[in-house]
């Protein structure tokens, strides 16, 4: 395994902890900038601005689908895009990128950008090239990977490739094989600033969770759109959702971060804390409400912030276990069938490790947070 189990759990529990860090950094910047814009402090964040946007407007046929939109994105910023089909999300993604112009207003680009976008359209990829080919552009059998040359093989290892597929067509790949190869051609490419629009489209679970391990430890800037509420969750650190009549809002944190924001206007707005109203998401599902703080752990968190640990050693050790198993090289050979259910058994295991981590982590700094408040 990369890194080992124990190091994976590790990066795990530090990603989580490093997103939660910025979410809180990006709701203390929005707090101190407000609606005020820093133009004494331009000098001072010279390369560190990737785009400032002032009252920027864009529409098609008379009507506005973007309108007054103020945003700034710093380097390092992980900016999610959500609504509903036809709100204009992919517009917005484009005046960011300097794709389009707007109608009104005034787009102003940091300097020393290098954009790249991962293109989930697998017409690029010519169904004659080897796979070789689509990483190396058919010169020789090495990538740079930041600045340094990496073998095919080598490289290839890292989005789950066998190293005999090197020179397999990909007209023989499997859907999840094409979309894990755009993910190397795209990330093989120097970038600092990375756009995706939509791209969870079609991946299978495997593939999933390499793009959100992938992008968890891109360290440059993210502007995403995506429909995935779990997925923004675990990567964005604000997101820019319309509010009507093409104006939109940026909320620090993820999705769900989004949703209690937009729960907690609509009380302010109506004055009535002691009713909560229906508040739906962009999609017009209902949503439900928000219940007060709890001041200590019910029963069932309590039993299973205890007993978690010894399910996360237990799934550890599985893993261990499959990894040996998956390591003999005759295995495949000798027993298709049970390198198959052993292949299948380690994805599933280290996902139920990846949700039994998560759980444990939010139930730890729920504990601290109460014992913190004197609960």
């Amino acid at each position: 395994m990369h890194g080992g189990v124990t190091g994976r759990r590790k990066r795990n529990v530090r990603r989580v902890r490093e997103l939660r860090a910025m979410r809180q950094e990006v709701r203390e910047q929005r707090r101190a900038v407000g609606s005020v814009r820093l133009d004494a402090s331009e000098a001072g964040l010279s390369g560190k601005l990737v785009v400032e946007t002032t009252d920027v407007a864009k529409g098609y046929g008379g009507d506005d689908i973007v309108k007054g939109v103020t945003l700034r994105v710093m380097r390092g910023d992980r900016l999610g895009i959500v609504g509903p089909n036809g709100a204009g999300k992919t517009t917005l993604l484009k005046l960011l990128t300097g794709e389009i112009a707007p109608d009104r207003g005034a787009i102003r680009h940091g300097a020393n950008l290098e954009v790249v976008s991962l293109d989930q359209r697998r017409d690029e990829l010519n169904p004659n090239w080897t796979v070789s080919d689509a990483l190396t552009g058919g010169r020789g059998d090495q990538v740079i990977i930041n600045g340094k040359a990496r073998h095919v093989a080598s490289y290839m290892k890292d989005f789950l490739f066998l190293p005999e597929q090197r020179l397999s067509p990909i007209r023989v790949l499997s859907g999840g094989e094409r979309g894990r190869l755009m993910l190397a051609r795209a990330l093989a490419k120097p970038s600092n600033v990375l756009v995706l629009d939509e791209p969870t489209n079609d991946l299978d679970l495997e593939t999933l969770d390499l793009l959100q391990e992938l992008l968890s430890d891109y360290t440059g800037t993210l502007l995403l759109v995506s429909h995935d509420r779990d997925f923004l969750d675990r990567i964005v650190t604000s997101v820019l959702a319309p509010t009507g009549d093409g104006h939109w809002t940026e909320y620090a944190g993820g999705y769900s971060d989004m949703i209690a924001q937009r729960q907690g206007e609509e009380l302010w707005k109506k004055g009535r804390a002691e009713t909560l109203p229906t508040v739906r998401n962009s999609n017009g599902d209902v949503l439900k409400a928000p219940q007060a703080a709890k001041t200590k752990l019910s029963f069932k968190e309590k039993h299973a912030l205890s007993a978690l640990p010894a399910e996360i050693a237990k799934l550890e050790a599985e893993i261990e276990a499959l990894a040996v198993k998956l390591a003999d090289n005759g295995l495949y050979e000798r027993d298709r069938t049970a390198f198959d259910v052993a292949s299948a058994r380690v994805a599933d295991a280290q996902r139920q490790l990846e949700q039994a981590e998560t759980q444990w982590l939010e139930l730890e700094e729920k504990r601290a947070a109460i014992e913190d408040s004197g609960g």
